[in-house]
């Protein structure tokens, strides 16, 4: 019989799941010592908990026969995962329990701004009776502006259209046949914050969204703008929220996420405009019992079923050997790729050359998606779910085996094919296990795979090269090593610069105003997390 310690409070149902049928003997423990935790735990098997619980590196440790972390809810930043990955223990979670409250409390933020109903309870429970003061607007015929239209944006957008509003929607990465079947119209974020009466956001915070509700954006907001956040905090710019809100540049706001939680002292709790609670998204009886629920199935499952579903890490076994040295060129070439488009991706083609041919490359395939959809998705994907996060978003996934490559011995090619067109990234592990890039589109190169680059691609003409240099030197920027290509002489020329820290926007844009140069990127990869395939 399975041991299974619980050690913060699970809903009576998600109990009577773990217990059903007598196979697992389940011990409630909750708010444990966490010295008692650690003398205890090597006698079970797995553990249930939900944010109260800290499974450090040290208490992983004393599990010594753990084999799964089971979280109830979606954050896992009170696990250790890394330490869980090395002792081969998986870690599970329960990403879409919240879905429908986030939605609802969505709608109840939108529907509390636009009837004023926070402040007309306050003034009621005052003694005053100020009807006028307190006149409201209609969903009706309102124009909804969602950005970011992944599981709680498309539970949004259906309930939006119950109130016949018009919809109209950002999201870089998804396609169009996607959003017409949620009945949304795809914009840009600029024509978005425009054209809408109400902007909701439902982004997943990445370097690249923080701040994506910036100040430039908020002055482009009609007068009457409402917006809501039930999102991420870091989402929005607070500073500029506040003075456009102080300011009645915009007509007021819903927050039930903040930069800082809780807000102590943040000017947005002094304004009359904005609606805000205490990150309340997921805090329904129904999502509490959700998340017990489906953990309590998911970790049962694991253990009496060895099947996983929502894992955070996975394990791994079974690999061909000639597979293990390419997972990391595959999904740094997945990222590299993504890196390169700015067009939703419709197709990811993964074709592998050479003994690579020749075996299950299922695991390089997903470790390319993996690197793809980190770049885009927000959902932390891993080889367990990315490949349906990649169908939730109309990508398809194309796998192709070639006998073999003229130069190397093994060789991945990732394919995105959008509405830009195709750009293609090959690379290769040589020498043993170092990844190396061999080339992009059609111009050859090789160079190590790893940090960060800035990529040209320019009129094949001399002094090129230096005025690069010169530029980036006046900036600050350490070249690390430099790579070149070109399709043919006077033609078309690639320069890849793999530089020690992220070039600064400020100056992509000032080389971007250099004639000669037709296209100039980015490359970050060097915030990858390192995996051990081995172990998990």
């Amino acid at each position: 019989m399975y041991k299974l310690l619980v050690t913060d409070p699970l809903s009576e149902e998600g109990l009577e799941m773990l217990r059903k049928g007598g196979q697992v003997q389940v011990d409630v423990r909750p708010s444990i010592p966490h010295d008692e935790l650690l003398t205890i735990l090597a006698d079970y098997d797995a553990l249930v908990i939900r944010s109260g619980t800290k499974v450090t590196a040290e208490v992983i440790e004393a599990g010594k026969n753990l084999k799964v972390v089971g979280r109830a809810g979606v954050g896992v930043d009170n696990v250790d995962v890394k330490a869980a990955t090395r002792r081969g223990i998986l870690v599970m979670n329960t990403p879409s329990a919240n879905i429908i409250s986030a939605a609802e409390h969505t709608m109840a933020m939108m529907l509390s701004l636009a009837r004023n109903i926070v402040w007309a309870d306050a003034s009621l429970k005052k003694g005053e009776w100020k009807r006028s003061k307190f006149t409201g607007i209609e969903l009706n015929g309102k124009t909804l502006g969602i950005i970011g239209l992944g599981r709680v944006g498309g539970e949004v957008a259906k309930r939006a259209k119950s109130f016949q509003m018009k919809l109209i929607g950002y999201d870089p990465y998804i396609p169009q046949q996607a959003a017409v079947k949620m009945g949304v119209r795809l914009v840009s974020l600029e024509q978005l914050v425009e054209e809408a009466d109400i902007i909701t956001v439902h982004a997943a915070l990445t370097p690249a969204t923080h701040h994506l509700i910036n100040r430039e954006l908020i002055s482009k907001m009609k007068p009457n703008a409402l917006i809501i956040n039930v999102a991420r905090g870091e989402l929005i710019d607070e500073d500029a929220l506040y003075d456009a809100l102080s300011g009645k540049k915009i007509a007021g706001a819903a927050l039930d996420v903040y930069e800082r939680e809780p807000p102590v002292g943040s000017k947005l709790l002094t304004l009359g405009n904005a609606v805000l609670t205490p990150h309340l998204g997921a805090s329904t009886k129904e999502a509490q019992e959700k998340v017990s629920v489906e953990m309590a199935e998911a970790v049962k499952m694991f253990l009496l079923d060895k099947k996983i579903t929502n894992a955070v890490n996975a394990p791994v076994r079974g690999m061909d050997p000639k597979v293990l040295p390419f997972i990391s060129v595959a999904e740094r070439l997945g990222a590299f790729a993504v890196q390169l488009t700015d067009a939703p991706v419709a197709k990811i083609q993964v074709t592998y050359s050479g003994d690579l041919a020749n075996v299950d490359t299922r695991m390089l395939t997903v470790s390319a998606l993996m690197g793809v959809l980190s770049n885009l998705s927000g959902e932390h994907p891993n080889i367990i779910n990315a490949e349906s996060i990649a169908r939730e978003k109309g990508i398809q996934i194309v796998e192709v085996k070639s006998e073999g490559s003229e130069r190397y011995v093994n060789m991945i090619s990732v394919s995105l094919h959008s509405g830009e067109g195709e750009r293609e990234v090959r690379g290769t592990a040589f020498p043993a296990t170092e990844p190396r890039l061999l080339g992009i589109d059609g111009f050859d190169l090789d160079m190590p795979l790893d940090g960060d680059f800035l990529l040209s691609i320019h009129a094949d003409v001399p002094g090129i090269v230096g005025r690069v240099g010169t530029l980036l030197g006046s900036k600050g920027v350490n070249i690390a090593r430099m790579g070149l290509g070109r399709e043919q002489k006077g033609g078309k020329a690639l320069l890849l610069i793999s530089v020690d820290n992220p070039v600064e926007a400020n100056i992509v844009k000032e080389m971007r105003s250099i004639r000669e140069f037709q296209e100039i990127r980015t490359v970050q990869l060097s915030n990858l997390d390192e995996r051990d395939y081995l172990q998990i």
